[in-house]
């Protein structure tokens, strides 16, 4: 049975169409996940919140946690890796991850580069081969066919793969380079833009996202249909 982690991150605490100053992002995460539940009600969700919650940002005592091996980890050292490890289990349970994530300055927000930093841990999402130090990192989150959603909002336009703003996306790819470090390499996108300029060209982006995202989710149900996921081991 597939299992969803849906992440907003978003500063905006409503939802775009429904509340003054709402989130497009989080509208569309929502759009998602509904659609996704009312296909398959039995699939199980995770939701954090952490536009509204951010995680904490990593510190000098995370650092020497995280890089000593666990059983020589003192109580102090467990403490300061606490949250880490939830964010982390929440991620490794998941088999499909929903991100909503405005473009804020040409990158990610805060809080996402927040929680990026705390599920990227050596032992847990990545490692090296001791026996030899130069070889690539091994990502470990490998052991099934996770995917990724984008579900990004833009205050400009042109930012897509190819089109005059795209040297100044840092958002998409760079979401791409760190999950792809760990082992989550199946992603999709699609994006509201024209958040700032409203009106029609606003609505239309709306409404062409809103589009893609019902048709994500009927195409990635379907392939369940024929390649059911693997249980975790």
């Amino acid at each position: 049975m597939p299992h969803i982690l849906q992440i907003d991150a978003s500063a905006r605490p409503g939802i775009a169409g429904t509340d003054k100053h709402g989130s497009h992002s989080r509208h569309l995460t929502q759009r998602f996940v509904s659609q996704w539940q009312s296909g398959r009600p039995h699939d199980t969700l995770t939701y954090r919140d952490i536009g509204q919650n951010p995680p904490s940002f990593i510190s000098h005592d995370w650092i020497a946690s995280a890089f000593t091996p666990e059983d020589q980890r003192e109580p102090w050292m467990k403490d300061a890796l606490a949250e880490s490890d939830l964010l982390v289990d929440e991620l490794i349970a998941a088999d499909i991850v929903v991100i909503g994530a405005p473009l804020y300055n040409f990158g990610m927000p805060a809080a996402l580069k927040a929680w990026i930093d705390q599920v990227i841990r050596l032992g847990r999402t990545i490692d090296f081969d001791d026996t030899n130090p130069i070889d690539p990192p091994i990502p470990m989150l490998t052991d099934r066919s996770r995917h990724a959603v984008i579900l990004s909002a833009r205050g400009s336009i042109g930012f897509d793969p190819g089109r005059e703003m795209a040297h100044m996306n840092h958002l998409e790819p760079n979401l791409a380079t760190a999950l792809g470090f760990i082992g989550i390499t199946r992603l999709h996108y699609i994006a509201i833009e024209g958040q700032e300029a409203g009106g029609e060209l606003l609505a239309n982006s709306v409404a062409e996202a809103i589009g893609k995202v019902e048709a994500l989710v009927d195409k990635l149900q379907m392939s369940l249909e024929t390649t059911p996921i693997s249980e975790p081991a």
